[in-house]
């Protein structure tokens, strides 16, 4: 599964409920008691835009829901291409969250944000003056920025959908798919599974940078050593020298694992200059990253056999994929249980926690909640965490290999 949301600008860089999809909805409130997820305490007064009251002026544009707690929806509803067709999704999902979430005390306040830094301050300043104590969105990095701007001196926390970091803030959380979980989960199994010691190529983007700062860090904390880690630049040539240059450190014996986190058509190239270069399957795994999931590049290069990477279980998304096909007549984006979780979190809070329902202590809890791609958590620098399934490549197919965790074990950071 490629999980990135569409780049606009300097803006973004990218997974169960098994059963009917309306217990989904419901697994965000469950989880707050029976499972041990999202097991609030009591909180004070501060820290939540909860207890801020502001006299609302009048909702226009679209709503959905008709309860009486407002949140906003900033989507570039429309953007040409992918990121109208994107929005139009995210829209649908967050009204079927409405659906399956019986009696949800929300109203969403749809806004249309360009697609732009200037459209999104425009949307979130008039969600603001109309009520919003929540916005989900926007989508694009410098759109998060914008709203982020407008939003904090208000005390109004930000869900946005953007993969793109440097995005994230105190008060500003990302909900989208992130890498660091990938790698963090990827590393800590491949240690489990008896590896100590790894190689890396990584490309030479934002991207790999933040790759390879988490890798780093995964690494020391599971107690493995990294041998070589090697950066290529986005061309055949660059890849072909550091691959060789990469297999001529390992070839000997020295690593039994070689994280290859990049996606599309580069990791399927990189395996086979390594192949050539007597770097084998057979002697090293090779470690992924969720960019590698659904892909038929990469599942289907015999030199990746026996690789393993980090994805959400499929159940929940092909539940929710179901349902949306029957309300809509067309299959959601891949990243629209975002929209979908967004919605049924802010419902499920609204319910629980009154005037506490959007407090940084209550978005923030470490233990999280559940969503249609299993455990999260937000995190009080803004950036999340996800519990993710390890699986594994097996001669053109995929197989799990080792399920998501249903809860977090290490404190949030």
């Amino acid at each position: 599964m490629h999980r990135n949301l569409p780049s606009h600008g300097a803006g973004v860089s990218r997974r169960a409920i098994v059963g009917a999809i309306a217990a989904s909805a419901v697994a965000l409130l469950a989880a707050c008691s029976s499972t041990g997820m999202g097991g609030f305490g009591g909180f004070g007064s501060g820290g939540g835009q909860g207890a801020t009251v502001r006299t609302a002026q009048p909702v226009t544009g679209e709503v959905l829901g008709t309860g009486t707690v407002r949140i906003a929806l900033l989507l570039p509803l429309s953007a040409t291409g992918n990121a109208g067709q994107i929005a139009v999704n995210f829209k649908n999902a967050a009204a079927l969250a409405l659906k399956d979430f019986k009696n949800a005390n929300i109203q969403v306040m749809v806004k249309d944000d360009l697609g732009t830094p200037e459209g999104a301050s425009a949307a979130a300043s008039e969600a603001l003056s109309q009520g919003a104590e929540l916005i989900l969105g926007p989508l694009f990095a410098r759109s998060v920025a914008a709203v982020s701007a407008v939003a904090r001196p208000a005390n109004v926390p930000v869900i946005a959908f953007s993969s793109d970091t440097t995005a994230a803030a105190p008060g500003v959380y990302l909900l989208s798919f992130l890498p660091q979980s990938d790698v963090e989960r990827v590393v800590s199994f491949a240690a489990s599974r008896g590896k100590r010691s790894f190689a890396a190529l990584i490309p030479n983007n934002a991207y790999g940078t933040l790759v390879e700062a988490e890798f780093q860090r995964a690494t020391a904390n599971a107690g493995v050593r990294i041998i070589a880690s090697l950066h290529y630049d986005l061309d055949k040539t660059s890849m072909q020298t550091q691959a060789t240059s990469l297999a001529d450190n390992i070839k000997s014996g020295a690593a039994d694992a070689v994280f290859l986190p990049d996606a599309g058509d580069a990791a399927p190239f990189l395996a086979q200059v390594l192949a050539a270069n007597g770097v084998t399957p057979d002697k090293v795994t090779y470690l992924g990253s969720g960019q590698w999931d659904n892909d038929p590049r990469v599942t289907s290069e015999s030199n990746l056999n026996g690789g393993w990477y980090p994805a959400p279980e499929s159940a929940g998304f092909a539940s929710f994929a179901r349902r949306y096909q029957a309300a809509y007549g067309a299959a959601p984006s891949r990243t629209a249980s975002l929209a979908y979780d967004a919605t049924s979190l802010a419902a499920g809070l609204t319910a629980r926690f009154g005037d506490q329902r959007f407090a940084q202590q209550t978005l923030t809890n470490p233990n999280g909640f559940i969503g249609i791609d299993g455990a999260f958590r937000l995190l009080s620098n803004g950036l999340n965490q996800r519990g993710l399934a390890v699986f594994q490549i097996n001669r053109g197919s995929v197989q799990m290999i080792d399920p998501a965790p249903r809860t977090f074990t290490t404190p949030s950071g």
